[in-house]
């Protein structure tokens, strides 16, 4: 017992032989060593047994790879190591891979500022963006806590990317989400306002509904406190442009809110000065006072082509923790191929074999260009012209429907002012109005409302 205690102390220690788990000299010599029955040998094949060789080669050079945050490798002994591990499905070799996309995408989000954005969305889109949606999130999310200015850059930089992959969007909506009911709840005043402007930021370029500005501000309002008023003020700041445009009449009844609290008299007189200068900013206009919605250099996303996600914050918001955490992938080498053709496509790349293919083709295309020439110039002179208002009918269904579907005039006018009337179409908005209205049996004043709207 005492030899065995002897053996089991010098292996804790370190200072003794590694057990065979391990993969230390004692695995060695059980997996090297001649069969027991000295015939035939059932050992792994040659290639296998050169690619164990090199992973504990690798262990022996990194000790701790198999655990979370290790030692700091440069990169240029990183890549060297990288070209030492020839199996690419092994986990050692993914384990390297998913350590420089962190190291990649953290310094992406820690250079990336208001005269650089376009130029570094290039290099975004070119790191695995699905494999490595928790680390982009978490990385926003630790710079932007860190340096709440540059919110409307993430934002933009988020806005960007919500169009191509808006599950990373949406999860990024769920932890933010999250982050703020956490620390509201905790009194956390620094984490909260963060996760807040974050928020507000996200709402103005379209990620989120505007309805969640809203479900946060009736939070802040609903038990005045110095503190939740002066967060509220920050919060309408931000948002107040983009509310007034897409929402007035929602913003209008926070501010009566405002106007209440500031009545009652509860709070201290240093809250009461903050709601006072927001009345101020919103006489004199948010625009005007320097609180645009998105500024021109970072509106990088049309309208039209922005995902919008309707949270709210009593919803179940899942962080998906797991995607921040290194998980071996079966196919790993597949999935990078997928996601390289993904990234070509968006970047407007062209793969190695298409760029041979266009030395060889060159010739050919000057050919057919002449060609192409001469056939768009013939449709252009073939045109028919289009005498069943086929056009006109489809509008005229569109905006029928987009009146019924409306809940209330804002919601109908923000709606029509989307749709993208052409010149000279403006009167058919005029006779459905008046249709719809016509087909009512008593009058409502939605149409009125909406009428004025316009």
């Amino acid at each position: 017992m005492s030899q065995d205690n002897d053996k089991h102390d010098a292996g804790a220690d370190g200072s003794g032989p590694r057990p065979a788990e391990d993969g230390g000299p004692q695995a060695k010599e059980a997996t090297a060593g001649p069969p027991a029955d000295g015939g035939k040998q059932d050992g792994p094949p040659a290639a296998a047994a050169a690619a164990n060789e090199a992973v504990e080669a690798l262990e022996r050079r990194v000790p701790n790879l198999r655990k979370t945050g290790g030692v700091y490798v440069p990169p240029f002994k990183l890549a060297r190591m990288m070209q030492d591990l020839q199996d690419q499905a092994s986990p050692e070799y993914q384990r390297l891979t998913w350590e420089a996309l962190k190291k990649s995408i953290n310094g992406i989000v820690n250079k990336i500022n208001t005269a650089n954005i376009k130029s570094l969305l290039a290099e975004v889109f070119r790191e695995n963006l699905v494999r490595g949606r928790g680390l982009f999130c978490r990385s926003l999310m630790k710079s932007q806590l860190a340096s709440p200015s540059f919110s409307p850059v993430y934002s933009a930089l988020v806005a960007v990317v919500n169009t191509k992959f808006p599950e990373l969007g949406e999860l990024l909506l769920h932890r933010l989400c999250l982050q703020f009911m956490r620390s509201y709840k905790r009194n956390d005043k620094p984490v909260c306002t963060a996760a807040a402007r974050f928020l507000a930021h996200l709402i103005n370029q379209g990620v989120a509904h505007e309805v969640l500005a809203l479900e946060i501000l009736i939070l802040m309002l609903e038990r005045p406190s110095g503190d939740s008023v002066e967060m509220a003020c920050e919060f309408v700041k931000e948002v107040g442009a983009f509310l007034q445009d897409v929402a007035p009449q929602g913003l209008h009844s926070v501010f009566e809110r405002f106007r209440a609290v500031l009545h009652e008299g509860d709070i201290e007189k240093r809250s009461q000065f903050v709601i006072e200068g927001l009345f101020a900013v919103r006489k004199a206009g948010f625009e005007a006072s320097g609180f645009k919605a998105v500024a021109p250099e970072l509106d990088l996303v049309d309208a039209e082509d922005q995902i919008t996600h309707e949270l709210s914050l009593d919803d179940n918001h899942d962080p998906q923790v797991g995607l921040d955490v290194f998980k071996v992938d079966p196919e790993y080498e597949q999935h990078e191929r997928e996601y390289k053709a993904i990234s070509r496509e968006i970047l407007g790349e062209e793969s190695e074999d298409e760029e041979k293919g266009e030395g060889e083709e060159g010739t050919e295309e000057e050919d057919t260009e002449e060609a192409e020439e001469n056939a768009r110039k013939g449709q252009e002179a073939a045109a028919i012209e289009d005498a069943t208002q086929t056009n006109l009918v489809n509008l005229r269904r569109t905006i029928y429907l987009t009146i019924m579907s409306s809940l209330d005039f804002e919601e109908a006018g923000h709606k029509l002012m989307k749709i993208g009337i052409q010149p000279g179409q403006e009167i058919e908005m005029v006779t459905m109005v008046i249709e719809c209205c016509s087909q009512e049996r008593t009058y409502k004043r939605f149409y009125g409302f909406l009428a004025q709207r316009f």
